[in-house]
């Protein structure tokens, strides 16, 4: 059974930082590239940051550029994101996902791209 499980999203101040992390099993996860990606109140989700399978590839969206820094453990199976600098235009639900990446091809940005899909996690920033 796949299994994306979120944890580490919370209420933070703005300018505070925050880690979350995604556990993954059921499927062979080093033959993935996987992403982060949110979805804010009336707003469509949208990606934030995904890693190749081997972490050689490393794409962010502009948003977050500099600030979020995106990361993958192969033995733990588990992505990182750890987010600095937050504000209140970072409030969403960030979920983690899953693609079946063919070994030279780009970090996909589209989420109809990724196989897998874990629960979500909330990040909620004050101002």
């Amino acid at each position: 059974q796949v299994r994306l499980v979120e944890s580490g999203g919370g209420l933070v101040q703005a300018g505070d930082s925050l880690s979350l992390s995604c556990a993954a099993s059921g499927f062979t996860f080093s033959h993935y590239s996987m992403g982060w990606f949110r979805q804010a109140p009336g707003k469509e989700r949208e990606f934030v940051a995904g890693i190749s399978r081997s972490s050689s590839s490393i794409d962010y969206a502009d948003p977050v550029k500099r600030r979020f820094i995106i990361s993958r453990d192969n033995d733990k199976r588990t992505i990182y994101l750890t987010m600095n600098s937050l504000n209140p235009e970072d409030t969403a639900i960030y979920y983690c996902a899953a693609n079946r990446q063919i070994l030279t091809a780009p970090i996909q940005r589209g989420p109809n791209e990724y196989d897998y899909w874990g629960q979500g996690t909330q990040v909620t920033v004050s101002s």
